[in-house]
């Protein structure tokens, strides 16, 4: 029987100082996985690392990477290898936006490129480094953090391109080195509710005046609600583990159903669609 583990199945997991990348380095510690975990500052990802290996199974070990530097991957790349004698599973997780520029007028070239850089190019530059070391290893499953945004028009100009980008990275990977046994799938994630996201809702709050982000943030979404950290640790547990060995080239919608209709207040207003059912 395929168990969902990642028991000799080494890992990298960028981005892993906190929030989503955090949640995603403790499942894998948690499925018995090692994890070779960064983040651009050394002290707070080794913080991590030593509170993941002591409640762990898997051990955890930090490295300090600036992803957009291909020196600093390939050193990420080097100590993974170094620690554990091989790569099955990689979580490209860093990334990151500029809120105010929300759109292409109020994006300017140096913001834009900075975001495809973070949220893009880094991604291509880890996958590359670890392609080789993966087929090396007999193959193995890598995981790249996409987001709703890059489906449809929904703001945050040079961030939505790279996500809408990092879709057709994944499906080439999964096409050219199938055969080697690599797979690679993507997770669009909808509102996941981090320290940050919260942030980010209560500055927009400020800048309109109105009372509650929050709530017209969760009135687009079916379920009610927004998505956890480890909802997608979860989900990219799956991705990475031998229970998804027939899934590659695939993007996995993680949003509560923000994207399957149209805004939920809209719905509601015209069909009454919050009225609950009744047996007839």
């Amino acid at each position: 029987m395929v168990e969902l583990s990642l028991r000799d199945r080494p890992a990298i997991v960028t981005g892993a100082s906190r929030g989503i990348g955090r949640e995603i380095a403790a499942r894998f510690a948690e499925a018995g996985g090692d994890v070779a975990i960064c983040s651009q500052s050394y002290d707070d990802v080794e913080v991590v690392a030593d509170e993941l290996t002591a409640a762990h199974e898997g051990r955890v070990v930090p490295v300090e990477c600036d992803v957009t530097n291909r020196d600093e991957i390939r050193n990420l790349v080097d100590t993974a290898i170094d620690e554990f004698g091989e790569i099955r599973a990689l979580v490209n997780n860093a990334g990151g936006s500029d809120e105010p520029s929300n759109t292409i007028h109020r994006c300017d070239e140096e913001t834009f490129e900075w975001m495809v850089d973070l949220n893009l190019k880094s991604q291509f530059m880890m996958s590359k480094e670890v392609l080789p070391v993966m087929v090396d290893s007999g193959g193995g499953s890598m995981v790249h953090m996409g987001s709703v945004n890059g489906l449809f028009g929904i703001g945050l100009s040079g961030y939505s391109e790279a996500k809408s980008g990092l879709l057709s990275m994944s499906r080439n990977i999964a096409a050219h080195y199938g055969q080697h046994g690599v797979r690679s799938n993507v997770i669009s994630a909808g509102t996941i509710e981090t320290a940050n996201r919260r942030e980010e809702m209560e500055k927009t709050e400020g800048r309109t005046g109105e009372s509650s982000a929050r709530d017209r943030w969760l009135d687009q979404y079916p379920l009610g609600r927004f998505g956890t950290p480890r909802e997608v640790a979860d989900t990219s547990l799956f991705l990475a583990s031998e229970m998804s060995s027939f899934i590659t080239g695939e993007n996995i919608v993680l949003d509560g159903g923000l994207t399957t209709s149209l805004p939920t207040s809209f719905i509601n207003e015209v069909y009454q669609t919050d009225e609950p059912p009744t047996r007839e």
